[in-house]
C-alpha cells in the first residue's frame, strides 16, 4: 500500500526541536516510517474481504492513526489520503483462489438444486403414473374385462398394420403343421 498524498504542517515554535532531533529532512525520515507502521497495524485488523469492501473505514483508521503518531514527532498532518492500494502477488493469488472456490461452491449448489428438481420431477411423474394405473384398474373393475380386451385388440391392430407394411414378413397360420420344402 502506498500513501501518496499527505499535507504536513509544522508549527513554527516547534521547528528548533524538530530540526535538532530529526534534521532538515524530517518529513522524509518520519513519515515513511510511521506510515509503514500504521499501515501494517491497520491492515492487520482486517481480513482480505474487508480490505476490499471496507476501504473507507480502513482509510479513516489509517488517517486517524497517522495524525496521532505524527504529533509524537511534533508534526501535524492536515490531510491523509490513500490514493493507491496494491497487494502482493501471494495476496492477489489468495484472493483469486478464494473467488474460484466460492464460484465452485455456488456451482455445486446449483448442481445440487438441479438434481433435487430432477428428483422431484421423477417422483411427481411416478405418482402421476401410479394414479393413472389406479384409475385404469378401478375403471376396469367397474367395466369388467371389456376395457382390457378392447386395449388388447387395439394393440393387435397396430402390430398387424406395422407387420403388413414390412416386406420381409411371412405369415404362417397357427395350429397347423406345415411343411415347407
Amino acid at each position: 500500500m502506498k500513501n501518496n498524498n499527505q499535507k504536513t504542517v509544522v508549527k513554527v515554535s516547534r521547528l528548533p526541536t524538530i530540526f535538532q532531533t530529526l534534521g532538515l529532512e524530517y518529513d522524509e525520515k518520519v513519515l515513511p516510517s510511521i506510515g509503514n507502521e500504521v499501515f501494517k497495524a491497520v491492515v492487520a485488523q482486517f481480513n482480505a474481504d474487508q480490505l476490499l469492501t471496507e476501504r473507507p473505514q480502513m482509510s479513516a483508521l489509517v488517517r486517524d492513526s497517522l495524525i496521532k503518531h505524527a504529533k509524537d514527532f511534533n508534526i501535524e498532518l492536515d490531510d491523509v489520503a490513500i490514493t493507491h492500494l496494491s497487494y502482493g502477488l501471494e495476496f492477489s493469488r489468495a484472493v483469486e483462489a478464494k473467488q474460484v472456490v466460492q464460484q465452485e461452491a455456488e456451482r455445486s449448489k446449483f448442481v445440487v438444486m438441479k438434481a433435487d428438481q430432477e428428483r422431484r420431477v421423477v417422483v411427481v411423474r411416478a405418482e402421476g403414473e401410479s394414479e393413472a394405473a389406479q384409475l385404469i384398474f378401478d375403471e376396469a373393475a367397474k367395466a369388467g374385462m371389456g376395457l382390457i380386451e378392447l386395449r388388447r385388440i387395439e394393440a393387435s391392430r397396430e402390430v398387424a398394420v406395422t407387420l403388413a407394411r414390412s416386406p420381409n414378413i411371412v405369415y404362417l397360420p397357427g395350429g397347423q403343421i406345415m411343411l415347407l420344402t
